[in-house]
């Protein structure tokens, strides 16, 4: 799979949109033209008039709610003046970013409000977005929506590892980004990779995973119900319970057998609970976070008495959901949080999406003659003991020379 996605790339850079319509052929089935790549802006209002009103208005508040949390995310500049000198930070936002929106086996709107949001508050000036044609040459009506009421009218007819290789690169329809983001399969993933250095990216997005803390306050019941939850999101997962309480764990793995029985495709999601699904039976809560902080999971459930006060022993983690009422699935729609997360073990250092993804700090500082004066044998200790004699007279002939202060 990566090697056909670093091909699929390099042709869509060197072919350009004739690359894009003859993947669409070959593995959308879906016959385009370079003029039919970008979807009419126009068919993405009336996209609004072909979902059900219910889907249209819960992406409407899962943008409202998540604008909020965005809000308080954007940092500010700053300027720190002394005497002589002053140092500080400018806040750019970036000029253009890519989405990717699955719209094959799965698709999903509500990464297309996720990832758009925050660029929006960031203040980013252009926002593209790729999702593949199916066999009739259309977007899903729902991505179409999502683009929708995120006002978002820059959308192409593109999928799989083409879509990544034209928005970093750019084609004749498509104009380059300088980040991209959303999740997809394998080829997708990889394509992000092999365009890495070139533009940015958001993450390399693993399997999901959930580690659901519980006591005996816990519904045996509502903990599997948990587990299946994000078992449905396919193979490869980590569904995990972390207890203290044998009694629970021995009433959940019950309960999961009839939860699963229950589910649309039951199989599906046994599979990945058999190959995903653990039990972890520790001594006390304190095991319990040190455990927690190990796994670093994607989805972090806290279901046990004192829930809010363990906040501040937590360490790694994407996004924790504390008390017996708040389940992953809120933050996946319209908890006002981002459910693009980091998985993998990375939430050990790297943090879900959010503003500051699509924003630059520029370091910013000027000196007057005396602060440089100051500083200068500072400058010529460390530039000799690293063999860059050069540093240390740079500065020393801006004395010598004179000039304007900043």
């Amino acid at each position: 799979a990566e090697r056909v996605a670093r091909e699929v790339v390099a042709d869509v850079k060197l072919r350009g949109d004739a690359a894009l319509v003859e993947y669409a052929q070959r593995w959308d089935r879906a016959t385009l033209t370079p003029d039919r790549l970008r979807v009419d802006p126009n068919d993405i209002l009336k996209a609004r008039n072909l979902v059900p009103p219910e889907l249209l208005e819960a992406l409407q508040v899962m943008a409202d709610r998540l604008r909020s949390t965005c809000e308080r995310q954007r940092p500010e500049e700053w300027i720190d003046q002394r005497d002589d000198e002053f140092t500080g930070e400018l806040i750019r936002p970036l000029r253009r970013v890519g989405i990717y929106a699955p719209g094959g086996r799965a698709t999903y709107p509500s990464s297309v409000i996720m990832a758009a949001v925050p660029a929006q508050v960031a203040g980013v000036g252009g926002i593209a977005v790729c999702s593949p044609p199916r066999a009739n040459g259309e977007i899903a009506e729902s991505v179409l929506a999502a683009c929708a009421v995120a006002g978002i009218d820059e959308v192409y007819r593109v999928g799989g590892a083409q879509a990544i290789g034209a928005l970093a690169y750019g084609t004749e329809s498509v104009r380059p980004v300088e980040k991209v983001v959303g999740p997809g399969n394998l080829y997708v993933t990889y394509a992000k990779r092999a365009v890495l250095g070139w533009v940015g990216i958001d993450a390399e997005a693993g399997p999901t995973e959930i580690a659901i803390v519980a006591d005996e306050s816990m519904d045996a019941a509502v903990v599997a119900a948990g587990l299946v939850a994000q078992a449905e999101h396919g193979p490869h997962g980590a569904h995990v319970l972390i207890t203290w309480v044998p009694e629970l764990l021995e009433a959940v793995t019950e309960y999961l057998d009839r939860v699963v029985l229950m589910h649309e495709q039951p199989d599906d999601v046994e599979s990945a609970l058999i190959e995903g699904g653990r039990g972890v039976l520790v001594r006390d809560l304190r095991q319990a976070i040190e455990t927690v902080n190990a796994f670093a999971p994607e989805h972090l459930e806290l279901c046990f008495s004192g829930a809010l006060d363990s906040l501040e022993d937590i360490r790694n983690a994407g996004s924790v959901f504390v008390g017996n009422y708040s389940p992953v699935p809120v933050g996946d729609y319209v908890g006002g949080t981002n459910h693009v997360l980091p998985s993998g073990g990375t939430a050990r250092w790297a943090s879900g999406l959010g503003v500051t993804d699509f924003m630059k700090r520029i370091y910013v500082s000027g000196y007057e003659p005396s602060a440089l004066r100051r500083m200068l044998p500072h400058i010529e200790a460390l530039s000799e003991a690293e063999g860059l004699f050069a540093h240390g007279r740079a500065v020393a002939i801006r004395l010598d020379a004179g000039g304007s202060p900043p």
